[in-house]
């Protein structure tokens, strides 16, 4: 049997999703293939290149500002699942001016997805509002902040779901950035100076993370209980919500990437780093 370690750099279902499926339903196995799961949120750049890893995102960054050459095999989603809560006083973006958010880095990948959905409703995060910096985690500290007011409004990930603990904590969900920015964000990307192309177990783990995309849209009765497996806070029927407003209709069925929206979603976080775009044919690949 083949091994490779695959690793995700930021928790929740946006990452962690489609390897949950395909380790639960033996996808993996069949391939031949052990594949590690690792928690690389606090990884440095040069360690989680020694093996896949899920976050496209963490892996665009560091190609365009470091220069190493991230190869993107397949591509889960487009669609980046964060949000912007705020207290409930706060309706609107627009309503964030002059108060404090709490949000991942300006040089992270979901740092950077947010100061453009910023910008992209008149905001300049530099001086229009406060960005108190936080690392990713389970955005459990901000819900805390959030509730004693020593925060305004919050950034968060995949980890929650955002209608749910915005009804149960009288929260107001101001955007998704799914709805903003369309980049691929989350699959398989290695960097083939590491680990080469035509690896088997890589082109294994490949094939079952397709097989786990083709499962999530084909069974959404098998998807839901694999989402409520994470939200445990959340009912079925709310779990089944949540599939449908932001798995199905925007996860992929073949991990293929839309090169029209990829160029997009790079030049506009080329824009926001002051770098140049280029092209994005050499780093997304047909899927295996």
């Amino acid at each position: 049997m083949h091994s490779i370690d695959l690793t995700y750099v930021g928790s929740g279902i946006h990452e962690e999703l489609v390897a949950h499926v395909a380790d639960q339903e033996g996808y993996f196995e069949d391939e031949g293939v052990h594949v590690a799961l690792r928690d690389g949120a606090v990884w440095p750049t040069q360690r989680v290149r020694g093996g896949a890893t899920i976050g496209l995102g963490r892996a665009l960054l560091s190609r365009m500002t470091d220069g190493i050459q991230w190869t993107v095999l397949a591509a889960n989603t487009h669609r980046p699942l964060f949000w912007f809560l705020g207290r409930s006083e706060i309706k609107s973006m627009d309503d964030l001016r002059g108060r404090r958010l709490a949000v991942h880095g300006a040089r992270t990948a979901p740092g950077c997805f947010a100061r453009i959905v910023l910008r992209k409703h008149g905001l300049d995060p530099d001086r229009d509002l406060q960005c108190v910096e936080r690392i990713p985690g389970d955005y459990q500290m901000d819900l805390r902040r959030l509730r004693d007011g020593s925060i305004d409004a919050a950034y968060v990930g995949s980890t929650l779901s955002p209608e749910q603990i915005a009804n149960e904590d009288g929260l107001s969900v101001l955007c998704w950035v799914g709805d903003h920015l369309h980049i691929p964000t989350v699959g398989i990307a290695v960097d083939p100076t590491r680990i080469p192309l035509h690896d088997p177990a890589l082109q294994g783990l490949v094939r079952a993370n397709k097989r786990a995309l083709r499962t999530i849209a084909e069974q959404p009765q098998l998807a839901v209980g694999h989402i409520a497996s994470f939200h445990n806070r959340l009912t079925l029927e709310e779990a089944q919500q949540h599939y449908e407003r932001y798995i199905r209709p925007h996860f992929t069925t073949d991990g293929r990437v839309n090169l029209a929206l990829a160029q997009q979603g790079v030049t506009e976080v080329a824009n926001e780093l002051g770098i140049p775009a280029g092209t994005v044919d050499q780093m997304y690949l047909p899927a295996l």
